[in-house]
């Protein structure tokens, strides 16, 4: 299902006092947003969630109305779904958000009372970079892959066929997705593997984009990932099945330091274990077809053969 939180989210800014609106918004939507905010963003209460809540409904929207006014979003996102209810095989209907963040964010997944969420900020597909908004400045036809990417996951978190290590914990944890719990409880091959599949979603769904824009890469970081995948691949293989956050964080999110990311005196690029993770399972996607791979479990998709990289 379609959840256009557009009109309410400009509603806010249209308000009087849009501090209140929006958490009046925020209460409205509580399921949705709340989770956004706890896994994407920070605990949405205190001097922290008040600072970026006024810097939210303060900021110049000029760019996102040009967007919207030239890009029919909705229909983007309806095509994109039914895309993937297809070729994904889904046997239930996930929904699909269009709101605007607080710069956190472009894209994400979600599971609330056991249901798959996928979310899409539209700030960051202006195709300008706007700093009171914190925009990415990325083209409004990206919207269909990320979608894609994030709706994979749900598949691999919420499918009664999933063999998956983060179904698992979605459900021990009554229907909810937690990035940080995952994090915790999942092992590295899991993370890695939950990522390249849903890399592999997005190039079946939306294709023809440049090769490093479906890992959120530019292109610079794409080569050098290239150039040292031998090392970032025989760093991971020793933690594979090994669980901590600071693995996830390592391998999968920006803004680690560059300590935090060293290992054996090889300092790892920013979220290389995206490529990582599609080069693992690239061969049982293509034997198993996608929507097998999404459902399969880890270890069956890791063949000696496709963790490491080819002589």
């Amino acid at each position: 299902m379609l959840i256009n939180l557009l009109p309410d989210f400009f509603a806010v800014l249209q308000d009087s006092e849009p501090e209140a609106a929006y958490r009046r918004y925020m209460e409205a939507h509580a399921p949705l947003l709340n989770a956004y905010w706890h896994n994407y963003v920070i605990e949405p209460a205190g001097p922290q969630f008040d600072d970026i809540v006024r810097s939210t409904v303060r900021a110049n929207r000029d760019d996102l109305r040009a967007m919207l006014a030239r890009t029919d979003v909705a229909a983007m996102a309806r095509q994109t779904a039914f895309r993937c209810h297809s070729l994904f095989e889904m046997e239930a209907e996930a929904d699909v958000i269009l709101m605007v963040g607080v710069g956190a964010a472009n894209a994400g997944e979600l599971v609330v009372h056991g249901d798959a969420a996928a979310f899409v900020c539209l700030e960051h597909f202006t195709s300008a970079v706007n700093p009171a908004t914190r925009s990415l400045g990325l083209d409004p036809e990206l919207i269909p892959m990320w979608l894609a990417h994030e709706l994979a996951h749900g598949v691999r978190y919420t499918s009664p066929a999933s063999r998956s290590e983060t179904r698992d914990i979605v459900a021990s944890s009554d229907g909810y997705y937690s990035y940080w719990d995952t994090g915790r409880r999942a092992t590295l091959r899991e993370h890695l593997v939950n990522e390249g599949l849903a890399v592999h979603a997005a190039r079946q769904v939306s294709p023809g984009h440049a090769p490093w824009e479906y890992f959120g890469y530019e292109r610079r970081q794409y080569v050098r990932i290239r150039e040292l995948e031998d090392s970032i691949a025989r760093a991971a293989r020793e933690d594979l099945d090994n669980t901590g956050l600071g693995l996830r964080l390592r391998y999968l999110s920006g803004g680690m330091s560059d300590a935090a990311r060293t290992v054996n005196r090889t300092v790892l690029p920013e979220r290389s274990g995206y490529y990582i993770g599609a080069r693992m399972v690239e061969a049982s996607v293509g034997e198993l077809g996608l929507a097998r791979a999404l459902r399969a479990s880890a270890a069956a998709l890791c063949t000696p053969a496709s963790t490491v990289r080819s002589a």
